[in-house]
């Protein structure tokens, strides 16, 4: 639910949990952050179009 819900990040979701170590949480919930590259580039080109204008 932090993921698909919320949009939390990794580190935020490991800590919740008590893991150790980010890996453990993309390991086990990496299927859950699939479009987060595509997010990210999408973030990045409308910050640049605003720089822009």
């Amino acid at each position: 639910m932090l993921i698909s819900k919320f949009g939390a990040q990794p580190n935020l979701v490991a800590d919740r949990l008590g893991y150790e170590k980010i890996q453990t949480t993309l390991s086990t919930y990496s299927h859950l952050y699939p479009d987060q590259s595509r997010k990210l580039a999408d973030q990045l080109e409308r910050l640049a179009e605003a720089d822009e204008n």
